[in-house]
């Protein structure tokens, strides 16, 4: 009898074809014929990554010549709670849905450490949109469960990029729309410049990843909760080929991104705010703020817009706001299609401390009997 993991990875092998031919021989081919390229004049620094909606350390201007920046992510698959009641067999790099923004310098070089454990059902792979060449990363770095591989790619575009599992075939928007996306955002050596090419400096960065999530419902119409990614499998792809998305959500699930989850600021200080999304359009919009720069393409090189309510993100791309808070309070960052916003999950807030503003905004009568 098969076991659960010899069909999904039978089923992957499946989608492959013919794009990667046999799994072994497409790596074999795969293997670029090149001399090795010599870094050891390159200074090394290690990261250690950390889970949406935080981002590591890292230097906003490049502190000199580039270098090899390495980071080690692991892939988890696992059930993971979206909402009450609804559970999805997610797969996820370092156990986040979205998996952790990178941040590089342009002419630093990535050093990825992907690793799948023995534990997992299905051999996965990463996507650099950033990257140049072998489909993004995705030719060299397929991983079996209990297998690892080791990807060094030049960063050489500046701006903001999505990153994915890219296993192949129909196997592809399974495991993005099952979490396996995430940014990664290369800064120019000299830091972030406006539309004048002054120098931009940001106090706080936030990252938000956006996920569509399709989970079937049974004749009654709860959500079904599956065993593990073979049982889901079948349901799942047939929700996800209607094309309507049962949750649309910021950083994993609903709520993940409010109340005491929610992000942090002060007025006075600038926060650049970095979203993707790996599979749909969006729209986010900062209710009761703006866009003060908005990079709407993600693209450094380009001169950002300027004071813009509502900005968009094309399916399979990620922007990067920036926003300096004059006012305190809450504030609602959403996905500007309301239904998806408030019926399906993309809400986020930010609590703002500080001092109000009466100059910017004033109550000059509070609710009252309408007087005749």
């Amino acid at each position: 009898m098969l076991t659960r993991r010899a069909t999904l990875l039978g089923l992957s092998g499946a989608a492959a074809t013919p794009f990667l031919a046999k799994t072994a021989d497409a790596r074999q081919a795969l293997t670029p014929a090149a001399a090795k390229t010599d870094l050891s004049r390159l200074t090394r620094i290690k990261r250690d990554l950390v889970a949406p909606p935080f981002v590591h350390e890292h230097e906003q201007v490049a502190p000199g010549a580039p270098r090899i920046v390495e980071f080690t992510m692991t892939i988890e698959e696992k059930e993971m709670q979206v909402d009450s009641g609804a559970w999805v067999q997610a797969m996820t790099f370092n156990g986040s849905m979205p998996g952790p923004l990178m941040v590089v310098h342009e002419g630093d070089y990535v050093e990825l450490t992907l690793i799948n454990p023995g534990t997992n059902m299905m051999p996965h792979n990463i996507d650099f949109h950033s990257s140049t060449g072998a489909l993004g990363g995705g030719a060299l770095t397929h991983v079996a469960p209990g297998e690892m591989t080791v990807l060094r790619w030049k960063a050489t575009r500046p701006g903001t990029f999505v990153y994915h599992c890219a296993p192949g075939g129909p196997m592809i928007p399974w495991h993005v729309v099952s979490g396996m996306n995430g940014a990664i955002m290369v800064l120019p050596r000299n830091g972030l410049t406006d539309h004048n090419g002054d120098p931009v400096r940001y106090d706080r960065v936030y990252y938000i990843g956006e996920q569509d999530l399709y989970i079937p419902k049974d004749a009654d119409g709860n959500y079904k909760r599956f065993s593990d990614l073979a049982e889901s499998y079948p349901e799942s792809e047939a929700v996800m080929n209607g094309l309507i998305p049962t949750h649309v959500v910021f950083n994993g699930r609903v709520g993940a991104l409010t109340g005491d989850n929610a992000m942090t600021a002060n007025v006075g200080e600038k926060v650049l705010f970095v979203h993707s999304q790996a599979n749909r359009d969006s729209r986010p919009h900062l209710i009761g703020g703006h866009g003060d720069l908005v990079w709407e393409e993600g693209k450094f090189n380009n001169a950002p817009l300027r004071d813009l309510e509502t900005w968009f993100i094309r399916g399979g791309s990620a922007a990067a706001a920036l926003y300096g808070f004059l006012q305190p309070g809450v504030y609602a960052y959403v996905n500007h299609n309301l239904i998806e916003a408030v019926n399906l999950g993309a809400t986020a807030h930010v609590k703002v401390d500080g001092a109000w503003d009466n100059d910017l905004m004033e109550q000059v009568v509070a609710p009252t009997a309408i007087v005749t």
